[in-house]
């Protein structure tokens, strides 16, 4: 049965936190990140022209090529994240049906990230991975 997007985004996010900590490849690609700096994620999911509600703040925590957390937060200015990855509505949707790459995304302005490019670079293929278990997830976008 497929999770809705945007109005199921707590049972999505429960459902992308197990399918990371189900990957090995996810467990391998990830292995040092948030070792020695916060590598834990604010993704927003902003209003666009599909889209015209209000953003949407995924909380993932992730260190060492595990996922400790993951939740939907109101407050993503209340949470500790040392990396926010923010994009419209459509280029998400791109994303998840794996149509985007998410580093290329960074790189021409899809998305915007707030954090250490450098330390994302240096774990580009995790980046990847974690695209690729989102696409796991059997997702009905409501728009």
């Amino acid at each position: 049965m497929a999770l809705k997007l945007p109005s199921e985004a707590d049972k999505w996010i429960a459902e992308y936190q197990k399918k990371l900590n189900e990957s090995d490849a996810y467990s391998e690609a990830g292995e040092g990140w948030g070792i020695g700096f916060n590598g834990d994620f604010i993704f927003e999911i902003r209003p666009d022209g599909t889209y015209d509600g209000e953003s949407i703040y995924l909380f993932v925590g992730v260190k060492d090529g595990e996922c400790h957390d993951a939740y939907v937060t109101d407050d993503p200015d209340g949470e500790d994240w040392g990396f926010a990855f923010r994009g419209d509505y459509e280029s998400w949707k791109q994303l998840i049906d794996g149509e985007v790459d998410p580093v290329e995304g960074m790189m021409d302005g899809t998305f915007d990230l707030d954090g250490d490019m450098q330390k994302v670079m240096q774990y580009s293929q995790a980046a990847v991975v974690m695209t690729e278990n989102a696409a796991k997830i059997e997702t009905e976008f409501e728009y």
